[in-house]
């Protein structure tokens, strides 16, 4: 599972939702969670995941936050496909898909409140019948 602290989460639920990503059955109004081939996505609002950890949170939603996020696709056509699908949904593209020096493909979007993913292919993946990725 992976938490992503919201300042806006009624904002980030629609972004995620609008990429076509399902919602599980313990989503509430203050939280949502989202299915994915291997992980949930939970969004939770940002004050309450500081004060659970125990931290200052920096409000800052424009600096880079250290960490990225990546969705893997199985076909090097599906990089593109996907950025394509994030740009109808309105998140920023931050470098558009590119062919990588070791036989991938990659690109890089923002989020609404600029939680940065990458969308990448690599040749040597392999994924189980879930879209789960097993190895890279």
């Amino acid at each position: 599972m992976i938490t992503i602290g919201a300042f806006d989460l009624p904002l980030l639920r629609s972004f995620y939702k609008s990429l076509g990503w399902e919602e599980t059955e313990i989503s509430s109004d203050n939280y949502a969670a989202f299915k994915t081939a291997g992980v949930i996505l939970s969004i939770y609002p940002i004050e309450e995941l500081a004060r659970d950890a125990g931290l200052k949170i920096n409000m800052n939603t424009d600096s880079f936050r250290g960490v990225s996020f990546a969705i893997n696709v199985n076909k090097l056509q599906e990089v593109d496909e996907t950025i394509d699908e994030i740009r109808k949904a309105g998140g920023k593209i931050l470098r558009e898909p590119s062919d990588a020096f070791w036989g991938g493909r990659t690109a890089y979007f923002a989020d609404p409140e600029n939680n940065i993913w990458e969308v990448a292919y690599n040749p040597s993946s392999v994924f189980d019948e879930r879209g789960a990725m097993l190895s890279y």
